[in-house]
């Protein structure tokens, strides 16, 4: 996932500080006047930014989603232009997504608790990019893994997004060695994940 280098816009701190509010208190513990503070302007301020609350939330659970997705094709696009070996790109796509598990865990907690208050056709948009996300995925651990039939593809990128996307249940940060360490074990533990179903797959589509 590339790292951004330029200063965040104000509509974007915005967000920033909501996630981390709503991900701290829960989304009716905090107030617009709380955001507002938090990023320096008054709680009426944010109304030239969004409508309120709900499109706050609305706005980090899509754009969320969209990020992941826009980024797992961009990934394939630039595998396939280097010509990477599919494993390469598996390495790739994971990489990206250890990237997002431990930079913006506020979202992953957000996602868990708060997804069912967005209006229905957010959250049907929420679960659509969700699930061509993980088609992306399954497209390439069968390159890696031919031998995995395709459900047991599509339920172990499942089972490794529940693994990655397990940083924000930690007691605290220091519960993790440095960011470094941190994105090694994750990748090797998707790896080896993903290798211990093929193993299996294989195994019970031979038997």
């Amino acid at each position: 996932m590339t790292t951004r280098t330029d200063a965040p816009t104000r509509r974007e701190q915005i967000l920033g500080e909501a996630a981390r509010l709503f991900a701290e208190r829960g989304f009716h513990g905090v107030g617009v006047d709380e955001i507002g503070a938090a990023v320096g302007i008054s709680g009426p301020g944010l109304y030239r930014h969004f409508a309120g609350k709900d499109a706050m939330l609305a706005e980090l659970l899509v754009g969320i989603s969209e990020r992941l997705y826009s980024g797992g094709r961009r990934c394939l696009a630039e595998s396939a232009g280097a010509g990477l070996a599919p494993g390469a790109t598996l390495d790739a796509l994971i990489g990206r997504h250890i990237d997002f598990a431990l930079d913006d865990r506020a979202l992953i907690t957000l996602h868990d608790r708060e997804l069912d208050r967005l209006r229905d056709s957010d959250r049907k948009l929420v679960r659509q990019l969700q699930r061509q996300y993980v088609e992306l995925w399954v497209g390439v651990v069968r390159q890696v893994h031919p031998e995995l039939p395709e459900k047991e593809a599509r339920a172990s990128v499942h089972a490794v997004f529940g693994l990655l996307n397990s940083t924000p249940h930690l007691s605290r940060p220091s519960s993790l060695p440095d960011r470094d360490a941190a994105a090694a074990l994750l990748h090797r533990l998707a790896r080896g994940a993903f290798a211990a179903a093929a193993a299996d797959g294989g195994a019970s589509g031979g038997a």
